[in-house]
C-alpha cells in the first residue's frame, strides 16, 4: 500500500527499513524522520507521518513479539505507546475542529 505519495513509499519499504534498524539495535527509538533518512528521502508535506508512526509501532511490536524477549513487558510498553499516540491524534483532531473557520 502506498503510504507516502510525495516520495512514492510503500508500507513494505517502511517495514523493511524498520526491521533493519531493529536488527541493528532492537531498543532504539525509531521515528519517521529516522526512517526517511535511512531511505535517503525527506518528508515533504509530512501528512504521512501519523501513518508511518502507526507502522513503526506495529512493526516494532511484531518484531519484539517474534523475538520472544520478555513479551509481557514489551507488549505493555507498546500498548502504552499506542494509547499515547491515539490520545495525541484525538487531541489534534479536537484542536482542528475547534478552530474558527476563516472566510
Amino acid at each position: 500500500m502506498l503510504v507516502c505519495s510525495c516520495n512514492f513509499i510503500t508500507d513494505r519499504e517502511i517495514r523493511d527499513v524498520i526491521i533493519d534498524m531493529l536488527n541493528e539495535d532492537c531498543w532504539q527509538l525509531i521515528v519517521p524522520g529516522k526512517v526517511y533518512r535511512a531511505m535517503e528521502k525527506r518528508g515533504r508535506c509530512c501528512g504521512c507521518f501519523p501513518n508511518v508512526v502507526d507502522i513503526i509501532i506495529q512493526t516494532t511490536e511484531d518484531y519484539h513479539r517474534n523475538a520472544s524477549r520478555e513479551d509481557e513487558r514489551v507488549c505493555d510498553f507498546m500498548q502504552r505507546l499506542r494509547n499515547f499516540h491515539d490520545e495525541q491524534k484525538n487531541k489534534m483532531a479536537a484542536i482542528r475542529t475547534a478552530r474558527p473557520k476563516v472566510a
